[in-house]
């Protein structure tokens, strides 16, 4: 895992509810929350960086490591797929309903406010991005459309130059709305990032089409039970391909890792020690800080291993090398590896270092399943 922007001015929160899941963090919010935190991003002008991981999103990032980057740098991660909300009931993790982000935008521009949104729409093939800003303003009565533009084809550095930046950020956008493919896009974003105004960015490229009237997107009960990818290849025969691949990625990792997963940690549960041993050893002068964990990490007992993180985070300006001693850890979660791997995130944006040491076969073997060995343990 690189070590992109040291020194960035914003940074990953760690007091989030989030879940490791299919190897990627996701956020434990429905659509109402994100609404929520969405619209107070923008009334406080905070920045939130949104991903909307489905089936190819999550494929793309095993396969990416930028890709992987960007989704665990984000702010906000929202479970955009049926897939993933079946495969988080198998394993008992909290995320209850799908939130796509189609679904978000759609709410935001028919939820009527004082002060609209103001949206500007970036990407998009041809001139869908300006249809899709004269149909926003035609129709909505919470957002406006304050630009759109096709920075058309090449590169994501040819895509951010300072003309490009600057029309944006003249513009006032509350909401930009990326449709560059969903790679390209995330990459942008991580690019553009520190230079852009908005307080909201999300690479949302199905949006810019729907609200552009160039794909209609499907019924609401197609979306219930999961056959959304169907109607699209009805309305793009060409998509056809990507789905299989993705499909065939899915049931491989099911049958590699979520089944085993789902029988093995059903397995630990019932041995491990319910409690959790945590305690904080700081070495200034060595320029490390020392985290001991033993017993069980889990979403029971997540408040103090929160606690802990963000006491290592205070010392981090003076002490930026974190090790973390697992000894004594008999069994971790997807709520702690979620919370570890926001951690993680957090100091590599700080120019810092995390590692994990004397970790046993049994908790390596968890982290495998989850598919986070590699960058927890890296």
């Amino acid at each position: 895992m690189s070590n992109p922007s040291q020194g960035c001015s914003y940074a990953v929160k760690t007091n989030r509810a989030c879940w490791s899941l299919l190897g990627l963090p996701f956020d434990q919010v429905d659509g109402g929350q994100a609404l929520e935190i969405i619209d107070q991003a923008i009334a406080t002008k905070t920045k939130c960086f949104l991903s909307t991981p489905n089936l190819n999103f999550i494929v793309q990032a095993k396969q990416d490591e930028s890709f992987y980057e960007s989704v665990i740098y984000s702010d906000l991660v929202v479970a955009d797929g049926m897939p993933v909300i079946w495969t988080a009931k198998l394993l008992g993790i909290p995320l209850r309903s799908r939130v796509a982000g189609s679904s978000l935008f759609e709410r935001l521009q028919n939820t009527q406010r004082d002060k609209p949104i103001s949206v500007f729409f970036f990407g998009g093939q041809g001139n869908v991005a300006q249809q899709a800003a004269d149909n926003l303003n035609r129709t909505s009565v919470g957002m406006i459309a304050c630009g759109a533009l096709n920075p058309g084809i090449g590169s994501v550095e040819s895509m951010s130059s300072d003309d490009i930046i600057e029309k944006i950020n003249a513009a006032q956008p509350d909401f930009l709305v990326v449709s560059l493919g969903a790679k390209k896009g995330q990459q942008w974003i991580m690019h553009n990032r520190e230079k852009l105004d908005a307080s909201v960015i999300s690479h949302l490229g199905a949006v810019v089409n729907f609200v552009g009237d160039t794909v209609q997107r499907a019924p609401l009960g197609w979306q219930k039970v999961g056959l959304e990818w169907l109607w699209r290849i009805v309305q793009e025969p060409l998509l056809w391909k990507r789905y299989f691949i993705d499909g065939l990625w899915f049931l491989r990792f099911m049958v590699t890792h979520v089944l085993p997963l789902a029988l093995y940690q059903k397995l630990l549960q019932g041995r491990a020690d319910k409690n959790l041993f945590m305690e904080i050893v700081s070495d200034v002068d060595g320029g490390s800080v020392e985290m001991q964990l033993g017993g069980s990490a889990t979403a029971v007992n997540g408040v103090v291993l929160k606690s802990g993180c963000r006491r290592i985070l205070d010392q981090l300006d003076a002490v930026p090398r974190v090790s973390i001693n697992c000894a004594d850890l008999d069994y971790i979660d997807s709520s702690a590896l979620g919370t570890l791997m926001l951690l993680k995130a957090n100091i590599l944006r700080r120019g810092g270092a995390l590692g994990l040491f004397r970790v046993s076969r049994r908790i390596r073997r968890l982290m495998r399943l989850h598919g986070v060995e590699a960058f927890l343990l890296e």
